[in-house]
């Protein structure tokens, strides 16, 4: 299985006096744009997955849903999970993608947890990772009890750039 972790794009600042309930603040401008060509930038390194995941928060929904149009994956067919909401152990996203047939699984969350997921696919004892917004880790296991293999982590910048 081939799995990307994408942290969300840029939303709306939480200090903002406007913005709405944590689970409810949504990309910004700025945000859905960056996160479109960032996007078009996983299409160019040939992702295809067959399954996304996204956490329940509007932010990674958004972003999850903008993915999966560029990578002309139906956005009826994103699944949500409470595993990827911010503060969630690692673990419980490891058994739901445990229980999948997939070839390619993207998995749309937020910082923390995106970083801590990161750093047990690795074998780290600890985060070592700060993924950008709108930015993707990729890991490969090639059967189901095998270590999971770093394949590489791009940050939007790049991303963007491969998408031109």
């Amino acid at each position: 299985m081939i799995l990307y972790l994408v942290r969300h794009g840029i939303a709306v600042d939480r200090a903002d006096p406007k913005a709405p309930a944590e689970a409810e603040r949504p990309l910004t401008a700025e945000g859905i744009q960056k996160t479109r060509a960032a996007a078009l930038g996983l299409r160019k390194l040939g992702a295809e997955p067959d399954v996304i995941i996204t956490s329940p928060y509007v932010r990674a929904a958004q972003t999850a849903e903008i993915f999966a149009e560029a990578l002309g994956f139906s956005v009826e067919k994103i699944r949500v999970s409470d595993a990827l909401k911010p503060n969630e152990n690692p673990a419980e996203l490891l058994k739901e993608l445990g229980k999948l047939k997939a070839k390619e699984v993207a998995c749309f969350g937020h910082a923390p947890h995106i970083d801590s997921m990161i750093a047990q696919l690795a074998g780290a004892r600890s985060a070592f990772s700060e993924l950008k917004k709108a930015g993707v880790a990729c890991f490969e296991q090639t059967s189901p009890h095998a270590r999971w293999e770093m394949q590489w982590i791009l940050t939007p910048k790049i991303l963007r750039k491969l998408g031109d």
